[in-house]
């Protein structure tokens, strides 16, 4: 019988053969299943699989401190009470010695799509149950996005979580101007599992009534080929201009709806003010936004007139919020979105993430789901999720977040699982400086992946497959039975697993388990839920049923809505949670917190990188480092989906065929991509859908670097986060800004080092010391 599960990139069914290996089946109920699920069955059992905790070399030998060998050194093997003696002793020490604030509890990663098997979850309510932890907050996603919808429209959720649905834009809009288009390849992942894609169908039908779309990106695969676009090649980071020259242009020929303005925002004149110039001189219309952006100002007239003749949605997809000053394009699409009037017509208004994930317009059930309680944490202490390298690197400086003032902890011990910062955080070149410098770093892995060859100690989990969980995500349809398929690889544990031994060490286990086994968690808490929902008045089946039958389907919700259609309607009875209650297209708050880098309305700013820049002198072309099509993330990179797609054994590269032509570059050869913080190799692929002076390379390659002997950093595989920098998007935020930077290319003369990061680490036992 084959076996039920689900994970981020969908639902789907195992079967087991006699050799050991897996097929996996896409749920039948899917109408668009992930090609993600091929990475599947090659991955499970990869070589790099972590078979037994490990302990770096020199720890072991030399005990906790903070080390430059991390990520050089051999590890050496050891039983899992040796491992978890030696883990639980640190962890004492640390608190004894520095208190619960020295321990960052990381955990910030997409590990299981499970309710109960969320490693997050897991680690976080164990370290509250130990006293405490610095914690993180937000996401390197939505980072910048989280921080300032609320000082806009009182509540980021309802933006980011109850956009208008797909149905209503399907049945209404005329034209959708996508500011970093609607990428189809994301729209297949959904955290916590999704049973039925629907994305790909509404576009679909989008196609199919011949809806226009103002495609506003460099790169022209932003938008399936099937949809009839309107192709805007702008120059990177230049949305922002290209949102001001329409919006001054809808005032200037008077295509604005001053009575929307008047009755549901604040801030309208002052916004009109500073794009008629009356600050600064510079009148921010369609020419000054076609010297900048690169794309003709009659195209931008045009533009802005055929969007106040429509029913229009202005889109932003969350990758435009992640570079330097990324909250200007999310509040400038929304100011350019209250000029045309029509945020809360069905069809109309503002978006941000359609093709960003795949549950933004979804219209399946809003449902409480099961879930894990984390406890309470007694320390205050946070960082913002992507400032990780400048607490450790900075302990004891002060920041702002959120016009707040802070300082960074002292931190002594980090513990991660369910992540890969050496994925998703930029610089790594920092990164690696910066995680030399805590005593200990504890990693939770599958597989050997940089994080956990840049850990301490290293402790092999099970993956989805190897264990039972219940599974469900944001607007799924189904809530799955995850049965368990395989047996663990090697030694592998499951987290609840390791850290209920390790909470039996330090004297409180009966805290963390509460006296249940793990499948007698999931028993309890799908019970509770279900009592819960037939409360309501749904019927629901008892666990042995459920587990039985493998899913249960989930009540139906509305699947016509539109943001912020009750606000629009009556703005006094449904006010906005902002000082206003209305939407604030200037801000006195943000305005207040005097932040150069992000002032109280949307402006133009000039980021470091971008090819107006004087580093651009040296470093002349734009990369783009986006989310990848072959796999979440850096999830099984060494999976056949994302291999198949390498070049040369690397991360493939696109950009134009000028640009290679002047670099003497053929389509497959090995380049080096560089600039001042690092380099990387990756293989060539030639086509005319980016700009020129455009380079795309996608994020999520395990990085594999050869470290010289002043530190400098190239990575053989392609990971492109050894080129972009580590720099927040403003004071306000902090998010990250990992989307972009400039570097420069040329083909690689001789031969490539080989990639190794598809092979274990250096492997010892304790005999060989």
């Amino acid at each position: 019988m084959p076996s039920p599960t689900t994970s981020h990139w969908g639902a789907y069914s195992v079967r087991t053969a006699a050799d050991g290996g897996i097929a996996v089946q896409p749920h039948p109920a899917d109408p668009a299943p992930s090609p993600l699920l091929g990475n599947v069955p090659g991955a499970l059992r990869h070589r790099t699989r972590v078979a037994r905790p490990a302990v770096r070399r020199g720890w072991l030998e030399h005990g906790p401190g903070p080390s430059p060998r991390r990520g050089l050194d051999a590890f050496v093997e050891v039983g899992w009470d040796e491992a978890l003696d030696l883990l639980a002793a640190e962890l004492d020490r640390v608190r004894t010695g520095h208190g619960n604030e020295a321990v960052f509890g990381g955990s910030y990663g997409w590990a299981s799509a499970g309710r109960f098997h969320h490693a997050q979850s897991q680690l976080h309510r164990f370290l509250n149950g130990f006293g405490g932890y610095t914690s993180s907050r937000n996401s390197y996603s939505l980072g910048t996005s989280l921080v300032l919808l609320p000082h806009l429209v009182g509540d980021a959720d309802a933006v980011l979580r109850a956009g208008s649905s797909w149905p209503t834009i399907v049945e209404h809009t005329e034209l959708i101007v996508a500011f970093g288009g609607i990428p189809e390849k994301n729209v297949f992942v959904t955290p916590g599992g999704v049973t039925r894609h629907g994305t790909p169908g509404a576009l679909a039908e989008l196609a199919a009534r011949g809806v226009g779309v103002a495609l506003i990106s460099p790169l022209r695969a932003d938008l399936p080929p099937s949809l009839d676009a309107d192709w805007f090649p702008l120059v990177p980071a230049t949305d922002v201009a290209l949102m001001l020259g329409l919006s001054h242009t809808l005032l200037a020929e008077n295509l604005h709806d001053q009575d929307f303005l008047d009755r549901c925002t604040v801030g309208a004149d002052e916004f009109a003010a500073y794009l008629h110039g009356r600050a600064d001189g510079v009148v921010k219309d369609a020419d000054w936004a076609a010297a900048l952006c690169g794309i003709d100002a009659d195209r931008i007239r045009a533009l802005a007139r055929r969007m106040a003749g429509s029913r229009t949605l202005v889109t932003v997809t969350w990758s435009l919020q992640r570079i330097q000053h990324g909250e200007q394009p999310v509040w400038a699409a929304l100011a350019l979105a209250a000029l045309l009037g029509q945020i809360g017509l069905p069809g109309g208004g503002f978006g941000h993430g359609y093709g960003s994930m795949g549950d933004v317009g979804d219209h399946g059930p809003q449902t409480r789901l099961p879930y894990l309680s984390q406890g309470r944490n007694p320390v205050g202490t946070f960082i913002p999720v992507a400032r990780i390298a400048d607490m450790l690197l900075n302990p004891g400086t002060g920041y702002t977040y959120d016009g707040a003032d802070y300082t960074y902890p002292d931190i002594r011990l980090v513990y991660w699982a369910g992540g890969n910062p050496f994925h998703h955080h930029q610089d790594l070149s920092r990164l690696r400086r910066a995680f030399a410098r805590p005593d200990t770093v504890v990693v939770h892995e599958p597989y050997w992946t940089s994080s956990a060859r840049h850990a301490d100690i290293v402790l092999p989990t099970t993956t989805t497959l190897e264990r039972e969980d219940l599974g469900s995500g944001r607007r799924d349809t189904h809530l799955i039975a995850m049965h368990q398929a395989v047996e663990p690889v090697g030694e592998a544990r499951d987290d609840y697993l390791i850290l209920a031994d390790l909470a039996r060490r330090l004297g409180f286990e009966e805290q963390f388990t509460e006296g249940r086994t793990a499948r007698e968690w999931i028993e309890h808490l799908y019970t509770g839920w279900a009592t819960g929902f037939r409360r309501a008045g749904h019927p629901v089946p008892d666990f042995e049923e459920f587990w039985t039958a493998g899913e249960y389907e989930l009540p139906a919700g509305p699947s016509r809505f539109t943001l912020f259609e009750a606000f629009r309607a009556d703005p006094e009875g449904a006010r906005l949670a902002t000082p206003s209650g209305r939407i604030e297209i200037a801000s006195a708050a943000v305005a207040g917190f005097g932040h150069a880098d992000c002032p109280g309305h949307p402006v133009w700013l000039e980021p470091d990188e971008w090819p107006g820049a004087a580093a651009a002198a040296r470093y002349p072309l734009h990369l783009i480092a986006n989310q990848p099509a072959t796999r979440l993330h850096s999830q099984l990179d060494v999976g056949a989906v994302s291999r198949a797609a390498k070049v040369a054994g690397r991360e493939a590269v696109r950009l134009h065929p000028d640009d290679a032509a002047a670099r003497d570059v053929r389509d497959g050869d090995v380049v080096r991509i560089f600039n001042d913080r690092g380099a990387c190799l990756a293989g060539a692929v030639l086509t005319g859908d980016v700009r020129p002076g455009v380079v795309q390379l996608p994020t999520g390659a395990w990085f594999d670097p050869v470290v010289d002997a002043d530190g400098g950093v190239l990575c053989v595989h392609g990971n492109p986060n050894v080129l972009t920098a580590d720099v927040p998007s403003s004071h306000l935020s902090q998010g990250c800004t990992g989307q972009h930077a400039l570097v420069e290319l040329e083909r690689l003369a001789g031969p490539p080092p080989p990639v190794t990061v598809t092979s274990p680490p250096p492997l010892l036992r304790k005999d060989q010391l």
